[in-house]
């Protein structure tokens, strides 16, 4: 009848074997991948489309509705598939049966409605409600907190200063008291060296001013500048010449010592490289974020740890001693301390 729609295929079930649709990205598969008898492409079959049957000697199977189609009517749409969204449906079914990257692990399945932690209690605490349909929250398993997409990272919510609730919070709080008394055990070590130290450099460094004669210094500063080595390609007026030393508790240095001169315009951090490949430390300041591997400099006359990012010339003088160290943790005023 003129207008009507065409019929759709039949909606019996065909006999080809079903394909595993979690593999294939069509809806529809050549018919050589799931019947391999010779004959499938030596006498064709007929396209299951009623005003088709076209031969066809390589026709297509749908995996939504099991049946045969020619080229042109291979796709769901195009055969007025009966059981359209079949193969897709299979498919999202078998994506979803597959473990995913946390199978195997404790997890939260269900967060309670509930203002996100961010800054609870402060008037910038967030105001956004986690645990429903729209934003689920995301819990933190190192304070044991919920919070919202914007704060769910630990810097985002100052994790680091929280004090874990439940089940945490006695670990962490004896983890965090360990680690307390070693950096203190750490600081008081590096303090009585460092004394030990700038009292022991006091006598064999040039002397200030007033104790020391001006023919002295001069004669003292000659001596370095004539022994010092480094990039002879920096100008004598921006050189600014170091005694540089290792010590031997806490680094393995081929030379413990020497005599150097690098640019004044170069950051504490240059010079630290510069000196460790001197002296021929091992330098994986890069390589590792531990503080315990990490390479820093100690100056001496000012009884400190140096700051990468300091400008040597406005912490350094000609003349002047630093000591390379690892694993004395950031530096605080060691002396003054």
């Amino acid at each position: 009848m003129a207008g009507s729609q065409p019929p759709s295929s039949s909606a019996s079930p065909s006999p080809h074997p079903p394909s595993d649709s979690a593999t294939t990205s069509t809806s529809y598969i050549n018919m050589t991948e799931v019947d391999s008898r010779p004959d499938t492409s030596l006498i064709g079959t007929q396209c299951e489309y009623e005003y088709c049957r076209q031969l066809d000697f390589l026709p297509f199977l749908c995996q939504s509705c099991r049946h045969t189609y020619c080229l042109d009517h291979r796709t769901e749409s195009s055969h007025h598939c009966s059981h359209a969204g079949a193969w897709a449906e299979r498919r999202r079914q078998a994506q979803l049966a597959k473990p995913s990257a946390g199978a195997g692990r404790t997890m939260r399945s269900f967060v309670a409605e509930k203002p996100c932690a961010a800054a609870a209690g402060t008037p910038a605490a967030c105001k956004t409600v986690v645990g429903t349909s729209l934003v689920t929250g995301v819990h933190c398993s190192n304070c044991n907190r919920d919070y919202c997409l914007k704060h769910r990272l630990r810097e985002d919510h100052n994790c680091d200063k929280l004090e874990p609730i439940g089940a945490r919070a006695t670990a962490a709080a004896a983890a965090g008291a360990a680690t307390a008394a070693r950096a203190r055990s750490a600081l008081d070590k590096l303090k009585a060296w460092g004394a030990a130290k700038k009292e022991q450099a006091n006598k064999a460094i040039p002397r200030p001013a007033a104790q020391q004669s001006a023919a002295a210094r001069m004669a003292a500063m000659a001596a370095l500048k004539k022994e010092a080595k480094g990039d002879a390609k920096i100008a004598p007026e921006k050189r600014l010449y170091l005694h540089v030393e290792a010590e031997a508790k806490s680094t393995q240095a081929k030379l413990p010592k020497g005599k150097f001169f690098y640019p004044k315009d170069w950051v504490v951090g240059r010079i630290l490289d510069a000196a460790a490949r001197h002296l021929q430390i091992a330098n994986i300041n890069n390589q590792s974020s531990k503080e315990e591997d990490k390479l820093r400099i100690f100056h001496v006359e000012g009884g400190r740890l140096l700051e990468f990012n300091e400008q040597a010339s406005s912490v350094l003088v000609n003349g002047n001693t630093i000591v390379l160290l690892r694993g004395v943790g950031p530096p605080p005023d060691l002396i003054n301390l």
